[in-house]
């Protein structure tokens, strides 16, 4: 199986991604709105790392998480995952971390739609959610943008640095997003 957009290609996660990934979550930029915090140090990276990896090596999955690369450069630019919930409800939620040096360019929008489609047409989910902090206006854009509606907002729910946040709740469904599609191949 083989994950790209024109620009980006996805790639099985592993842990000769280590070092990418570890300096993609060392920086204070990727870690505003994430209640994941800064690793202190690369083993603590390797650790969250292989509990992904035991998750995706389960049978069947719980999580798919993907190094995304330029295609044109074979640079490292994010990652991506979704974390599939108990098979009886079809469905995950998605989330996504990229290099700041690619925001504002479209990037993160083209992978999600991409990781979206994904969970639709090989996975077969019937919902896919997404969520962030309400302060995260960049991440609003991006899951508007691939076609998912607010739901609503939860109320302090985000352990972020210590304190709590508010974060907006996001979904589309199969027929959202086959709509949605439509509409994109249409323009």
């Amino acid at each position: 199986m083989k994950l790209q957009t024109e620009r980006v290609s996805f790639k099985a996660l592993s842990l000769t991604d280590l070092e990418n990934i570890h300096a993609l979550l060392q920086l204070p930029e990727t870690d505003e709105f994430n209640t994941l915090g800064i690793p202190e140090t690369i083993h603590a990276t390797e650790k969250i790392i292989s509990a992904w990896m035991d998750k995706i090596n389960e049978n069947p999955p719980a999580q798919y998480v993907f190094c995304l690369e330029r295609r044109d450069s074979n640079q490292f630019i994010g990652i991506v995952g979704l974390n599939l919930r108990e098979s009886k409800f079809s469905s995950a939620e998605a989330w996504f971390k990229i290099q700041p040096v690619y925001w504002k360019q479209g990037f993160a929008t083209e992978v999600l739609i991409r990781i979206l489609e994904f969970g639709f047409d090989h996975l077969h989910l019937h919902r896919i959610e997404a969520g962030c902090a309400t302060g995260n206006l960049a991440s609003v854009r991006v899951m508007e943008k691939a076609g998912m509606i607010r739901e609503g907002t939860k109320r302090k729910i985000l352990p972020i640095r210590g304190e709590w946040y508010d974060a907006h709740g996001y979904s589309i469904l199969r027929e959202d997003f086959q709509a949605f599609h439509k509409r994109r191949g249409a323009s």
